[in-house]
């Protein structure tokens, strides 16, 4: 959808007023995870405990129903029909089908006197916690995105990755077209997770945090929302707080199946931080459902009925750092580089010519490399995937805490955002919008941006 202007919103609302009574509300999106996904990983526990359940399964109140005004989303209309509670073309951010925007149930929380927070393992300008703060007709506009989320008043806590979008264009580090410098807004700007105020961003990556079976000196995403809870709950306000399992999506669009295994593990970690937390704080509740699911994962391909999730246990590293690193190897000695990766990183000796050739060819070529490296995994695995994109399947919905009782049985991704706008006590439709031009700019801002 081509554009020539770009609408920045104004909500006119009453002056911020406290909630009428304390009540919290964790909303987590597990981006891009799917129910083969957590039988995967289940399965994977149940190696060390065959009676092993995950944090998840006891709380399983019913299916969401993915659509948006396509029947395969894409995460920017899948958040928005959370955000928004409205339906909307594939790479919308917080704008209805018709381009207009829409109110969140973020900004509405905000000036309803709740605090606000946005956490995730991806650039916090990506498309899921994009669309709960800002307004722009296209996903990739994120320079405009992290200057609506910097000059918004509707967040008080941003934490993630995505610093090269808040950088000027001429330092290094950045990924802007232009020369503002975000960073010297009104956050408190922090490099670690001792929090010590409110409003404060803390991004600690340029791009997308590391994977978690790469991840050395950067938070996970459980520490992440341990921080963030902490910080607003010392606050004594109730408040509203958007946690993202970004990479577990990314992973699944490079088919790589441990990397989405470790994804899908520091996810539950992490719900396991917010039940103890709303055990903790009874007037919390917690939502868990994913926008779409990734991959078309299958467990066990022709001709067994069989798959072995012991096989993933030897991988070390994903798929996307294997590639980045053999990308930098001389073609002379691809080959041997490519059988020694294989066998440090992915625990195979017994890669076979074509494998190991396939690799070589794909090298140049990120995408088609992560698939071909993890494809060897996933043969051996006998896991199947049937598609590097998105899949139209219903996906888990889960609830804890409370009037969890408000989600059951399969619900619209609509009907999940109107019942978190119900139990903040929230109407979007009757919120006012105007909305001026304020200048006009191309919405093709970076051509490394992809729509993972």
């Amino acid at each position: 959808m081509l554009v020539s202007s770009i609408f920045l919103l104004v909500i006119s609302i009453p002056a911020r007023a406290a909630p009428v009574e304390p009540r919290s509300l964790v909303f987590m999106i597990s981006d891009g995870f799917g129910q083969t996904s957590e039988a995967l990983a289940r399965a994977y526990m149940q190696l060390m405990d065959a009676h092993w359940t995950s944090p998840l399964d006891p709380h399983l109140v019913g299916s969401t129903r993915t659509k948006s005004t396509s029947l395969v989303t894409d995460s920017a209309a899948g958040a928005t029909a959370f955000a928004c509670t409205q339906k909307t073309y594939n790479g919308a951010i917080a704008v209805d089908a018709n381009g207009r925007p829409c109110v969140t149930i973020m900004e509405a929380a905000h000036r309803k006197g709740y605090l606000t927070g946005l956490v995730t393992t991806a650039r916090i300008t990506h498309a899921t916690p994009a669309a709960f703060a800002a307004h722009v007709a296209d996903r990739d506009m994120e320079d405009l995105i992290a200057e609506q989320l910097v000059n918004s008043s509707a967040v008080d806590l941003l934490m993630g990755g995505g610093r090269c979008h808040f950088v000027p264009h001429d330092q290094e580090g950045s990924c802007r077209n232009d020369s503002t410098n975000l960073l010297t807004s009104k956050y408190n700007m922090q490099s670690n997770l001792n929090i010590t105020g409110l409003p404060t961003m803390a991004l600690f990556a340029n791009n997308h945090m590391s994977y978690e079976i790469d991840r050395t000196d950067q938070p996970s995403l459980s520490e992440m929302t341990r921080s963030a809870l902490s910080a607003l709950a010392q606050t004594n306000r109730a408040f509203f707080v958007m946690i993202e399992g970004a990479r577990i999506d990314m992973a699944g669009h490079d088919n790589d199946p441990a990397t989405h295994l470790h994804e899908i593990l520091e996810y539950w970690r992490t719900v396991e931080v917010v039940k103890k937390f709303v055990d903790q704080n009874p007037h919390t509740l917690l939502v868990s459902t994913s926008d779409h699911e990734t991959g078309g994962l299958t467990l066990g391909i022709d001709p067994e009925y069989i798959w072995h999730p012991g096989f993933l246990a030897k991988v070390t590293r994903s798929a996307e750092t294997i590639c980045q690193k053999l990308k930098r190897h001389q073609e002379d000695d691809m080959e041997d580089s490519v059988g020694e990766a294989i066998k440090k990183h992915l625990g195979i000796h017994d890669a076979s010519e074509s494998e190991i050739d396939g690799i070589v060819k794909a090298v140049k070529d990120a995408k088609v490399c992560k698939r071909a490296v993890g494809n060897v995994v996933s043969r051996r695995a006998h896991i199947g995937w049937s598609t590097g994109g998105h899949t139209g399947a219903d996906v888990g919905l889960y609830a804890y805490g409370r009037e969890s009782s408000r989600f059951h049985g399969s619900m619209e991704n609509t009907e999940v955002g109107r019942e978190l706008a119900n139990y903040l006590s929230l109407d979007l439709s009757k919120l006012t919008i105007n909305m001026p031009v304020v200048s006009k700019r191309t919405m093709f801002a970076h051509t490394y941006i992809d729509h993972n």
